[in-house]
Order: C-alpha cells, then sequence, then structure tokens
C-alpha cells in the first residue's frame, strides 16, 4: 500500500485520531468500546474511524454485531518512513537555506564554477 500523505497527515491532525490508532494498535477495539472512550457521540466516533480508514491506518472486521477496529502495523511503519521522508527533505532545505544567509553558498558556488 502507498501512503497518501496528505490523507495521511489529514487522518493523523486529531488527537482523537492518533489516540485511536494508539489504543487499536495491541488489539481490536469494537468501535462501541472506542465511543465510550471520548466525550462524543458514537456517530462522531465513526467518523473518525472511517476517516482512519480511507488514510489506511486502520481496518475494521465485523464480528457478530460488532465492528472491530485494527491498527495497521505496516500502514503505521509507512507513515512514519513517509514522515521521516518529510523531515529529511526539510532539513536539507533549512541548511542549504541556513549555508547561503551565512555566505558559504556564494563560496561553494564560486567553487562549482572554477
Amino acid at each position: 500500500m502507498v501512503v497518501d500523505v496528505d490523507e495521511l497527515l489529514h487522518a493523523l491532525a486529531d488527537s482523537t485520531r492518533r489516540d485511536i490508532v494508539r489504543r487499536c494498535l495491541g488489539e481490536a477495539a469494537s468501535v462501541s468500546r472506542l465511543a465510550a472512550s471520548y466525550p462524543m457521540s458514537f456517530a462522531a466516533v465513526q467518523k473518525h474511524v472511517a476517516v482512519l480508514e480511507r488514510a489506511g491506518l486502520v481496518s475494521k472486521e465485523r464480528r457478530g454485531r460488532e465492528q472491530l477496529v485494527r491498527s495497521r502495523i505496516d500502514a503505521v511503519r509507512q507513515a512514519r518512513d513517509a514522515l521521516d521522508q518529510l523531515e529529511s527533505t526539510w532539513r536539507a532545505r533549512v541548511e542549504r537555506m541556513s549555508d547561503l544567509l551565512s555566505g558559504e553558498g556564494d563560496e561553494q558556488h564560486e567553487r562549482d564554477q572554477r
């Protein structure tokens, strides 16, 4: 599964959704059990789970009358990798800007021109 970074960041932008991912890492939890943990309606928790499911961070499985939610550890790892790549990209950009502002970029450019 390829991670859509926009969907991923949207899904993880909410503290309730991050908490749902954490709660469902070890074992599956029913949507009703999750809903009991938050000061919001059952329908609101279902919507949070749907956002996480679209982002690929959780999967749902029907067991009898309940829907069990389980975090997808492989997707969580891919999310971490995607965020690590973004961090690396931005660190390199900040370092380059710092070099340019300190004048080191100009010196490097001059050496490259020779």
